[in-house]
């Protein structure tokens, strides 16, 4: 599929303060991409806005506020003239036994992963519509294969795969392109909050080769990029992911029996397993909240 110039095209990126969004933006700017940064940390966003190479601006939001994202999506085209690629990026975790978990944390990665997501692509289909534009929903390694531990990042991952694949059809007639990003273990906040438990670090440990590698950021979204300039509709951030969708079928069976055996060996240590949103990126979501409650009652 030839590659479509990004000079000129309108960029949105949600969950754009870190990690893969922040570097996403600042590539899609050096491609010549206007780039409208959407995100929980005001300070980092605007700090990131102004290092970009073109025109760009950034929106404190929340993803799952399917009002706020809407007065967004307009103020966006409204700042921009129009948009054409939109990033669902944003995203939080939380690890643990499911029996265990944090229900208010468990809750919140479903929120953020899965209903983010689908009010990202609610907000702005109507603008994409226009543009006839494209629409990349950033899934994981955790959409082909369930984890142990992370029910809450695996159901909301396979979440927004399924919803990704049933917007694909429903849009595709009007020329609004959706793609699927899937990224392994990459060199995030997020894979580093994860790690700082013992417990979790070792289980990822212990995953075969080439599931237990942390991958550098930079040729991750790279990839990325190359998949948004192609309008892909699977986007895979490291080469060995794409051979994975054709033995997902069996990966259930062997998790299971896998699962079984390494949760038999940790049963002892489990009880210590942090159960709350994990990274800097979880700590700012988890006070957004706060501060969002504290206005409430007050």
């Amino acid at each position: 599929m030839s590659r479509v110039s990004l000079e000129g095209q309108v960029a949105v990126v949600t969950g754009g303060a870190r990690g893969v969004g922040e570097l996403l933006a600042r590539k899609l700017s050096a491609r010549g991409a206007k780039v409208a940064l959407l995100g929980l940390e005001p300070e980092l966003l605007k700090e990131v806005s102004g290092r970009l190479h073109t025109e760009s601006d950034w929106w404190h939001v929340d993803v799952t506020d399917h009002e706020a994202m809407a007065r967004v999506a307009g103020e966006v085209k409204e700042r921009f003239g129009k948009v054409d690629v939109v990033v669902a990026n944003a995203g939080v975790a939380a690890g643990g036994p499911f029996a265990d978990s944090d229900p208010v944390a468990w809750r919140r990665v479903i929120e953020v992963n899965l209903i983010g997501g689908a009010v990202t692509g609610r907000a702005f289909l109507p603008v994409l519509t226009e543009s006839r534009g494209y629409f990349l929903q950033i899934a994981s390694l955790a959409a082909i294969t369930p984890a142990p531990m992370m029910s809450a990042y695996c159901a909301s991952k396979s979440g927004v795969e399924a919803f990704a694949h049933s917007l694909r059809a429903e849009v595709g007639h009007k020329g609004v392109g959706v793609g699927v990003g899937y990224l392994s273990w990459t060199d995030t906040d997020m894979v580093r909050g994860a790690d700082q438990d013992d417990v979790m670090r070792e289980l990822r440990q212990r995953l075969p080769w080439p599931s237990n590698r942390t991958y550098p950021l930079g040729p991750a979204v790279d990839r990325i990029v190359a998949g948004i300039e192609r309008r892909s509709a699977h986007v895979y951030a490291q080469w060995w992911l794409r051979g994975m969708q054709s033995v997902r079928g069996y990966l259930p069976g062997v998790i299971a029996t896998v699962g079984r055996r390494e949760m038999r060996r940790f049963e002892p240590r489990l009880s210590g397993v942090r159960t709350g949103l994990v990274g800097a990126g979880g700590a700012a979501d988890e006070q957004e909240r706060t501060e969002s409650d504290r206005a409430t009652t007050a």
